[in-house]
């Protein structure tokens, strides 16, 4: 039985991918009281549900990519995160699977400008989709913490290195 009062004690797996188009990325940007910070395009996976099948109804719900319009996704990292949070429950450790993908601009130019999380109390919270040269990403506050090993990319569709990535922990990362 998981223990859900404890922090931690429940696992989530999240996927998320680097779109690119040539040397930009596709990143969601969420302005906050705190400040802005971005993510590549994904979510939590399902019950049950494959990766690539989570992966594919994520860019879909976000960006409106059809993952047919795109390369094959690539596994390039892996991150674990256990971050104290605000709110009500326990955080959960969290797996994040950072996949890659290449799509074409004729595609990019069918993509969604704006994205909307669902908030828990029926709201939504606007994302805006911001394209950045891949080479920038360690100069933002992304999140999970992949701007590094993206910067680091000798191109884009380079060898990514080591794909396990130091973990995120209170000790490198404050929730905003």
């Amino acid at each position: 039985m998981t223990d859900l009062t404890t922090p931690f004690s429940r696992v989530k797996i999240r996927t998320g991918a680097l779109v690119f188009c040539d040397d930009d990325i596709a990143l969601i940007r969420r302005d906050r009281r705190t400040g802005s910070h971005y993510t590549p395009p994904g979510g939590n996976v399902g019950d049950g549900e494959p990766l690539i099948g989570a992966l594919r109804r994520e860019l879909a719900e976000e960006l409106q990519l059809d993952l047919d319009d795109a390369s094959p996704p690539e596994l390039c990292w892996i991150q674990d995160q256990m971050v104290t949070r605000p709110g009500p429950t326990p955080p959960p450790r969290k797996i994040h699977m950072i996949f890659r993908c290449h799509i074409t601009p004729r595609v990019r130019a069918r993509l969604a400008t704006v994205e909307y999380d669902d908030l828990p109390d029926g709201g939504s919270e606007p994302g805006v989709i911001e394209w950045v040269n891949y080479r920038k990403a360690e100069e933002l506050p992304l999140f999970p913490l992949i701007g590094a090993a993206v910067s680091a990319l000798a191109t884009p569709d380079g060898a990514p290195g080591v794909p396990l990535l130091a973990p995120v922990t209170d000790e490198n990362y404050t929730w905003i």
